[in-house]
């Protein structure tokens, strides 16, 4: 591959107790979800499962089919424990009680 149609991006991850960023090259023009395919996560990150919508790039949630860009870091979220409106009427509630 011609190395004027490559790009340089990162696939990003954290965990609670760990965080993956990784360097990779693709070809340009390839997509989120190519490159996630390809990328060395899944060897490092067991039993990793890509959603469509939990997926962004600098914190701005896009598709599988979003099209990369030089320099652009693919993020990988994880589902939310607490659903953040749920826990802001649990406080609201407990402050009225208390």
């Amino acid at each position: 591959m011609e190395e004027n149609n490559m790009i340089d991006i990162e696939v990003a991850y954290a965990l609670p107790e760990q965080q993956y960023l990784l360097a990779e090259r693709v070809v340009r023009g390839t997509t989120v979800g190519e490159a996630l395919a390809q990328s060395a996560i899944h060897q490092q990150v067991a039993n990793l499962d890509i959603v469509d919508g939990r997926v962004g790039i600098f914190s701005k949630v896009v598709k599988l089919s979003q099209q990369l860009k030089q320099g652009d870091r693919i993020e990988i979220y994880r589902p939310l424990i607490n659903d953040p409106k749920e826990a802001r009427r649990r406080k609201a509630a407990e402050a009225t009680t208390a």
